[in-house]
């Protein structure tokens, strides 16, 4: 019986609803520890305990409203779908060679498709065969979606979803607040931490307390170390123009044809309003004029340069 390791691998995607409920599950676990055990309370205090105290929540609930609105958006927005029956504007964007076009799926496959004089041959380059449908720049198959996404970059079990074109932003922006909310707990939770051992020996608090301080702080700790490590890698994707796949694909000493210089690849994902960098929005006119954000087109250093 043959099996089919590409729908197996559909089945990955169950495993991140479990992991939206770790996610709340961490978030609960810090806002108990941050605001119910340890900073709230000296809201009463008075002076300038209070006034630590307030500036503190503030700035928790602030990072935690906009983790929450990126994390949502990237999870709900579609990543980029290719139109049914989709196929290259110009002749000339036929995927010339380039292997970021080249369909994985069909590469050793044996797959056949007919050609002009009624004979099989190889699929064209630009061609899905597991979608049946054409295949525009910089797109992949998910195996675990099932579906071609445009400008792929990863499946994030995290999200439950893919990160494309349409949603890449989102999800940087998910990726920075989570970890200055982290890090920010880390370090409000420290003197805590620090005086746990103390407390626990003394038994001048209650276990459950000191139980949710320890693991709270261990898990923002081990998270902010990480994302640091993801935030560098994906900010230096982002001003070379280059995707987590597309890293495997260029060639050594060759200018990716898609670096269009640090800022534009900047504006390729962001968009040219300062206003809305740091938010989870698009505007209508970025989306309009920059066509990087749809997936579809993607403009290249010879049309910045002609």
């Amino acid at each position: 019986m043959d099996i089919n390791l590409f729908k197996l691998c559909s089945g990955l995607k169950f495993l991140g609803y479990l992991m939206i409920l770790l996610v709340l599950a961490i978030v609960a676990v810090s806002y108990y520890a941050v605001v119910v055990l340890t900073w709230a309370p000296r809201l009463l205090r008075g002076g300038l305990s209070s006034f630590l105290a307030f500036l503190v929540l503030l700035l928790f609930h602030l990072l935690l409203l906009l983790l929450s609105w990126s994390y949502f958006m990237v999870v709900l927005r579609d990543p980029g779908s290719v139109p049914e029956n989709w196929r290259p504007v110009r002749d000339e964007e036929n995927f010339e060679g380039d292997a970021s076009y080249l369909p994985h799926e069909a590469s050793g496959s044996g797959s056949t498709w007919p050609s002009s004089n009624g004979s099989e041959g190889r699929p064209p380059s630009g061609f899905c065969v597991r979608c049946q449908n054409g295949k525009p720049p910089r797109c992949h198959h998910c195996s675990i979606c099932q579906r071609c996404v445009l400008k792929m970059d990863h499946h994030c079990v995290w999200v439950v979803n893919c990160v494309g074109a349409c949603n890449y932003k989102f999800f940087l922006l998910f990726l920075l607040y989570t970890f200055l909310e982290t890090m920010m707990d880390t370090l409000v939770l420290l003197p805590s931490f620090i005086n746990f051992f103390s407390e626990a020996k003394d038994h001048s608090n209650s276990p459950g307390k000191l139980a949710v301080i320890f693991v709270a702080f261990v898990l923002n700790l081990a998270f902010a170390l990480s994302l640091l490590c993801f935030l560098v890698m994906h900010g230096s994707l982002v001003f070379s123009n280059t995707t987590s796949i597309e890293v495997y694909e260029k060639k050594k000493g060759v200018r990716w044809k898609y670096d269009l210089g640090r800022r534009k690849n900047f504006e390729q994902v962001f968009g040219t309003k300062k206003a809305l960098w740091l938010f989870p929005l698009l505007s209508e006119e970025d989306l309009g004029k920059i066509p990087a954000l749809h997936g579809l087109e993607f403009p290249t250093r010879s049309d910045v340069e002609a």
